[in-house]
């Protein structure tokens, strides 16, 4: 498998544990756990399990004090500040709003990469961003229901989790040329995890634990291993073959994804007009990431 599927894969596969996240943590919180709660026990879960990961594959460390300074700001920009917007905004709004929100991601990527990475943008990647934002904006519109109201302040954190986000994959750029992912992944999520325990520690100790169902533990879990540890490895070691732009992209996928785990569950019909949509989506990612196709074979 040549290096640009690998990449692609570990994208989609992304796509797919995010797009399924945004129904799984309402079953959560904030019944069961608040908000700030729950991030702690995912950031600093995932801190633990990098760290001893890191000391046992590999001994490099970051050296210099500019590389130092940027792992501290992918610290809070890309888990400290990430997290607790999006599960604040997530926790007021309605999963749909947040899905639909993080669709500008792709667009920070690009002024961020341009601003600060000198990243050209030509008219094929903005046609990209452009047929992709459509694809999902009509995606999501379509499939909101009666309930599915949105928050002010919840979408307010969405977009700025979303800006949080772009910045970050923005930064981490040039230290995934230099360093290990797990290295990169390992001292960022460190930083997250002093900033946020701050945040979340009263919350973190409210619950009963023990009253908790098997299903809400399974839940808890998943957003552990699955999207925080599994997600943020592949997305980081993804930067090292692709650019900014096109990580960012993905996140198109997400709604597609939803949805198709709606469908399986039986909680939504997938029509013809969703397919043209998903199609849109796809043509977007394409376009964004063909540019790209000559330095990944070149990768591989």
């Amino acid at each position: 498998m040549n290096k640009q599927v690998q990449v692609h894969a570990s994208l989609f596969l992304v796509a797919l544990i995010y797009g399924s996240n945004y129904s799984i943590a309402k079953e959560v919180m904030p019944e069961y756990v608040g908000p700030f709660g729950l991030i702690v026990i995912r950031v600093v879960s995932a801190a633990i399990f990098f760290g001893l990961l890191s000391r046992l594959v590999t001994k490099e460390k970051i050296v210099g004090r500019a590389d130092n300074i940027r792992v501290v700001l992918c610290g809070v920009t890309g888990v400290a500040v990430n997290q607790l917007c999006f599960f604040a905004g997530l926790n007021l709004t309605a999963p749909i709003n947040a899905a639909l929100l993080m669709v500008i991601v792709p667009v920070v990527v690009l002024v961020f990469s341009a601003l600060l990475l000198r990243e050209r943008i030509g008219k094929r990647k903005v046609s990209g961003i452009a047929m992709a934002c459509l694809g999902a904006f009509l995606l999501i519109y379509t499939s909101r229901g009666e309930q599915a109201t949105g928050n002010l302040w919840g979408d307010l954190l969405i977009i700025l989790n979303a800006t949080s986000f772009g910045l970050y994959l923005v930064l981490v750029k040039p230290l995934m040329q230099r360093y290990k992912a797990i290295t990169i992944v390992s001292r960022i999520f460190t930083v997250g995890a002093v900033l946020v325990i701050p945040f979340g520690w009263q919350q973190l100790l409210a619950p009963d634990y023990g009253s908790f169902p098997a299903s809400i533990w399974l839940a808890i879990l998943f957003m552990v291993f699955a999207v925080t540890i599994i997600a943020y490895l592949l997305n980081t070691w993804a930067l090292r073959y692709a650019n900014p732009s096109l990580v960012g992209a993905y996140i198109y996928l997400q709604p597609v994804m939803a949805i198709l785990i709606a469908v399986a569950v039986g909680k939504d019909i997938f029509t013809v007009q969703k397919a043209a949509y998903a199609l849109l989506i796809f043509a977007g990612v394409y376009l964004v990431s063909h540019s790209r196709q000559h330095a990944l074979k070149k990768a591989a």
